[in-house]
């Protein structure tokens, strides 16, 4: 646990597609004052509208996360999101001059490579959490997603695909930075060949190839170099998750458990969490460690 809010030492930037559109961008990350969060700037457009990353703000979650505002939309921002999560950035302005962030390798690695090439600097104000004091469940059928207390952030996730490279899957990870980058920031999203080939019918996943996601057929993985992990597929769905969670606007005390969840279910529960107050509150570091030390 982290006690002050956190920004990038100096800015950096890079040059990409987009998954879907297939837009080429240039997205240049900065430093960000106290309490500024996470705002996305469209230099692209007039008057280079800014939209927040924030849970009320997402507008779409059929194939990536997008939020908007006023007509501003920014589109796949889970990756993105979780570097900045899963490295513990509290506040950080991101350009871009396209609609969609980079898919760079399909990851989050080279997002966190940018990062850690211009260093993190703490700020002189403290870092609040939301911490969990009862369960906050949502079920679908056989998807769930479960919140119960904890002293830290943890997450279980489990997937089932009928593919024999994939089957069942389950991953735990108690989060923290060097854990995220090794563990998790470079497992690669993923697709299946004939799922690919209707998008493209489609105009969708323009963006998409073999140098940025994982591609499935149907009984082996078409990439030459194979799987970065023999479970590459869970570990980036808890990359996903931790992108999409990140929206809350502050990091989670707390245990979250998920089956077969997505982008849609993991909004859904953010709803629900905030019509949930009684089950959180907001605590600074400072409150956190001094409950730690009671028990």
């Amino acid at each position: 646990m982290l006690f002050k809010q956190r920004t990038m030492a100096a800015e950096v930037s890079c040059d990409g597609v987009g998954l879907h559109s297939g837009n080429p961008v240039r997205m240049t990350l900065k430093p960000a004052p106290i309490n500024y969060g996470i705002r996305f700037i469209r230099t692209d457009l007039p008057d280079a509208p800014e939209v927040k990353a924030r849970f009320n703000g997402v507008i779409d979650t059929s194939l990536a996360t997008v939020i908007g505002d006023e007509g501003c939309i920014i589109s796949t921002i889970e990756h993105l999101m979780a570097t900045f999560a899963g490295l513990s950035l509290d506040n950080v302005m991101i350009e871009l001059d396209s609609y969609e962030v980079p898919i760079m390798d399909g990851s989050a690695g080279p997002f966190s490579v940018m990062i850690n090439t211009v260093g993190i600097i703490e700020q002189e104000a403290p870092r609040y959490y939301f911490v969990i004091k009862e369960p906050i469940e949502l079920i679908e059928n056989d998807k769930f997603v479960l919140l119960h207390p904890d002293m830290d952030f943890k997450i279980k996730y489990s997937i089932e695909f009928e593919h024999p490279i994939v089957r069942k899957q389950t991953y735990c990870i108690d989060m923290n930075a060097l854990r995220f980058e090794n563990e998790i920031s470079n497992a690669r999203t993923f697709g299946f060949l004939h799922e690919v080939e209707y998008m493209k019918q489609y105009g969708l996943a323009r963006g998409g190839s073999l140098e940025n996601a994982i591609v499935l057929g149907p009984d082996n993985v078409i990439n030459k170099e194979g799987l970065r992990y023999e479970d590459e597929f869970v570990r980036h769905k808890i990359l996903d998750c931790i992108g999409d969670f990140s929206l809350l606007g502050m990091p989670i005390i707390g245990s979250l458990t998920i089956s077969k969840s997505g982008h849609a279910l993991n909004h859904a529960f953010l709803e629900k969490f905030f019509d949930n107050k009684q089950a959180w509150e907001t605590c600074s570091s400072e409150e956190i460690q001094q409950l730690r030390e009671d028990l």
